[in-house]
C-alpha cells in the first residue's frame, strides 16, 4: 500500500516505459501513414477520436471504480480480522482460567491461521506460521489442502473441549464460537476476491480502444501539427494508459506489490498485539515501509 501523497514521475515512467515506447512507435507509424499515404487523398474526421475518447473515458472510469471496490472490500475484510483477532484473544485470556494451556495454544494457533491465510492469498510459501503450531497440529494440517481452514477446525475442537471441561460457560462459548465463524467468513470473502477474475473483456477492450484512440488522434492532429503530432499523440495516450494502469493495479488487492493491501503489516500488527496480550517477552518488530514509499 502506498504511503506517500505524491508519486514521483520517475516511478510512473518505470511502470509504463514499455507501453510508452510502443505508443511512440504507434504514433510515429500513424504520422508516416498519414503524411505519405493518405494526406493527398482524404482527411480523417476529427469526430472519430472525439467519440473514441469519450467512450474510453467511460470504460476506464467504470473499470477503475470496480477495481477500487475490490481493493476496498479486501481492506475492510482484513480490518475486521484485526478487530476480531484482538477480541478473540481477549476473550480467551480473560474468560478462561490462566493456568489452562489451551488458551496460549489457541492464541498461537490463531496467529498461525493468519499467516497461513496470507500465504495462500499471495500464492507464496510462508513458513512463519509453523513456529506457532504444535507437532500434533502440523501433522493434522498436512492432511488438508487448505491449512487455514484446517486450523479453524482445530480451534473449534479445542473450544468444545473447554466447554465440556466447564472452563467456560455456555454464553462465553457462544461468543467465542461466533468469532470463529467470523474468521471463517473473512477467510471465505478473501478467497472469493482472490479467485474471482476481473472480466477479461473489460480490460482487453479498454486496451484496444486506447490504441485505436491514440492512432486516430495522431492521424487527425498531424493534419495541423505535423511531426509534433507524434509527441502530442503520446502525451494524450500517456494520460489514458497511466489512468488505466493505475486502476488495474488494484484489481488483485492481495498481490505482493506496492498497490496491494498491506497483508504483511496487518498480520504482523495482529501478531504483536496478541503476543503482548499473552505477556510474551519475544516480540517481533513491526513491518517497516520500503523507501518510505509503500508497505507490503
Amino acid at each position: 500500500m502506498l504511503l506517500i501523497q505524491n508519486i514521483r514521475l520517475s516511478r510512473i515512467l518505470r511502470n509504463t516505459w514499455q507501453v510508452d515506447l510502443i505508443m511512440i512507435a504507434s504514433c510515429t507509424a500513424a504520422y508516416l501513414v498519414r503524411a505519405y499515404l493518405i494526406a493527398h487523398h482524404f482527411e480523417i474526421p476529427s469526430i472519430i477520436p472525439t467519440v473514441l475518447g469519450t467512450a474510453i473515458a467511460f470504460f476506464i472510469g467504470f473499470n477503475n471504480n470496480q477495481a477500487y471496490d475490490r481493493w476496498w472490500e479486501a481492506r475492510k475484510i482484513w480490518g475486521a480480522l484485526v478487530n476480531d483477532s484482538r477480541s478473540f484473544a481477549r476473550a480467551l485470556i480473560n474468560y478462561v482460567d490462566d493456568d489452562d494451556p489451551t488458551v496460549k495454544k489457541m492464541v498461537y494457533r490463531h496467529i498461525a491461521f493468519l499467516y497461513a491465510l496470507k500465504a495462500n492469498l499471495r500464492g507464496a510459501v510462508d513458513e512463519i506460521y509453523i513456529k506457532y503450531l504444535t507437532e500434533e497440529d502440523l501433522k493434522e494440517i498436512e492432511k488438508h489442502n487448505n491449512a487455514h481452514n484446517a486450523l479453524l477446525n482445530i480451534q473449534s475442537r479445542d473450544l468444545q473441549k473447554l466447554s465440556k471441561s466447564n472452563a467456560i460457560d455456555g454464553f462465553r462459548f457462544m461468543e467465542i464460537n461466533e468469532m470463529l465463524t467470523r474468521f471463517s467468513d473473512s477467510m471465505g470473502m478473501s478467497e472469493r476476491i482472490k479467485n474471482t477474475i476481473f472480466p477479461t473483456t473489460y480490460t482487453y477492450l479498454t486496451k484496444v480502444f486506447i490504441w485505436l484512440f491514440v492512432v486516430s488522434f495522431t492521424l487527425v492532429i498531424s493534419q495541423s501539427a505535423g511531426v509534433a503530432s507524434i509527441f502530442l499523440g503520446w502525451m494524450i495516450g500517456f494520460v489514458f494508459v497511466s489512468t488505466q494502469i493505475n486502476g488495474m493495479s488494484l484489481i488483485n488487492p492481495f498481490e505482493n506489490n506496492s498497490a496491494g493491501v498491506p497483508l504483511n503489516q496487518i498480520t504482523r500488527t495482529i501478531e504483536i498485539n496478541l503476543l503482548q496480550m499473552l505477556e510474551e517477552e519475544e516480540i517481533p518488530e513491526p513491518v517497516k515501509p520500503i523507501n518510505d514509499e509503500y508497505i507490503l
